[in-house]
């Protein structure tokens, strides 16, 4: 992936009551927040309770990946106040197949507000800014019936089922595949 080519949005992505921006450092309280969930730590690079520095150092690693060619990664944060609620990332390893993969959290003490819904609607609009995407992809443990009711919210359809299709924990796991694909109007 030619990542010169990718770079944050001049106008950050909303949707609902939710912006995507680039991370900044007050970010590091929703960051912390965020790694008290015992899940999230299991799926990134974000360790569990996280102390200040761990979390400023998410942070960092969240603002170079787009330098690295990894994809976008953005803070998820109240339109209005623009108080850090989670993350959304848009994952371009797969772009040359006009792919690419989403992802999102929030952070424990802003659930219940239909932010992740908000955020991946955000993130999905942003997407198909670029031109060559054509399909983006969600990968969702059967279990986790909020990221399901989320993800049909921001229009991604279920597609199937991929037994034992990641490691997770330590153990191989199921995972629903959910897909978006670019609007033809």
């Amino acid at each position: 992936m030619n990542s010169a080519r990718f770079v944050m949005p001049s106008t950050a992505p909303t949707f609902g009551h939710v912006r995507l921006r680039a991370f900044e450092d007050c970010d590091v309280d929703m960051v912390m927040n965020l790694s008290t969930d015992s899940y999230v730590p299991k799926i990134g690079s974000l360790p569990g309770n996280a102390s200040r520095e761990d979390a400023l150092a998410y942070i960092e690693r969240q603002l170079g990946r787009l330098d690295t060619g990894a994809g976008y990664s953005f803070c998820v944060a109240d339109k209005d106040t623009g108080d850090a609620l989670g993350t959304a990332g848009l994952h371009l390893a797969p772009i040359a197949a006009g792919r690419a993969t989403a992802g999102y959290s929030v952070a424990p003490r802003a659930r219940g507000r239909g932010v992740a819904g908000q955020a991946l609607t955000a993130l999905t609009r942003f997407a198909w800014s670029i031109p060559e995407l054509y399909r983006i992809e969600l990968y969702i443990e059967p279990w986790n019936v909020a990221s399901m009711r989320s993800a049909e919210v921001a229009g991604y359809a279920h597609e199937g089922l991929l037994r034992s299709h990641q490691e997770i924990g330590g153990k191989r796991v199921d995972m629903l595949l959910y897909a978006a694909i670019r609007p033809t109007d």
